[in-house]
């Protein structure tokens, strides 16, 4: 049962797809979405006879997805997935424009960021992923970030460059493997101060907002807080002498 009205949203939509595919027997294109709605929609579109589902990003490890769902006699190529790729260019090495800041300039063209893929980021260039129909509208539009001048060109496939995640290790013990208690010791912050941001519905764990304290994390988890970024439960360890757990945190930076 889900009652989650945004998952449900995302479920009907893909239904909708599945239809259209077995009514027309033509391959349909979903939006991006995340690694927990990709999973979701997979796990249902997979138990509806007559139809396959294949998902792309772009790149190999990409988190945001495009899903294509077709006759299961077909077989999804590249080009049916409709990506388009942008470079970015400008002087960002010294003016301190984020991941958040491309983000935040493309929505404020008034694009949905179901229109829009992973944003990989360096000093002088940032690679978006994007649905083909909006590459033009961005190319003609996006003309800054922040207080930066920008230049946009579309780039082939096999220019992307995947991005090298930092990350540094986070040694600790906690007393349970509590959300607020994991989350806190990841980004070190107070306990009490992370059980605001949970109840303030800033924090997902899988990409799926959390507003449960004391929900339980385990080994594998990404625990993602709006504003702080992310971490992952890497290894949950014994307990010590004093009863407390050992885990290994990985904090993307």
């Amino acid at each position: 049962m889900i009652n989650d009205p945004g998952e449900k949203e995302v479920v009907a939509r893909g239904l909708d797809l599945a239809q259209g595919v077995l009514r027309s027997y033509n391959p349909q294109l979903s939006d991006f979405y995340d690694p927990f709605h990709t999973a979701l929609l997979t796990s249902i579109i997979e138990r509806i006879p007559d139809v396959s589902i294949g998902f792309d990003g772009g790149y190999p490890g990409a988190e945001r997805k495009r899903l294509v769902i077709c006759p299961d006699y077909l077989d999804p190529q590249v080009e049916d997935y409709g990506l388009a790729f942008l470079a970015i260019r400008g002087t960002f090495k010294f003016s301190g424009v984020s991941h958040r800041d491309f983000l935040g300039s493309m929505l404020g063209l008034g694009l949905r960021r179901e229109k829009l893929g992973d944003i990989i980021v360096d000093e002088s260039c940032a690679q978006v992923v994007v649905t083909v129909e909006v590459a033009d509208f961005i190319r003609v539009n996006l003309s800054k970030v922040g207080r930066n001048t920008v230049k946009i060109e579309e780039i082939n496939r096999d220019a992307l460059v995947p991005p090298s995640p930092k990350v540094k290790e986070i040694r600790s013990t906690v007393p349970s493997m509590r959300l607020d208690v994991v989350a806190a010791g990841a980004f070190g912050i107070s306990r009490s101060k992370m059980a605001g941001e949970v109840s303030s519905q800033k924090v997902a764990v899988n990409w799926r907002l959390c507003t449960n304290q004391s929900a339980p994390v385990k080994e594998g988890d990404m625990i993602s807080v709006r504003g702080k970024g992310r971490a992952e439960v890497s290894a949950v360890g014994g307990r010590t002498k004093k009863g407390r757990i050992a885990i290994v945190l990985l904090k993307y930076v």
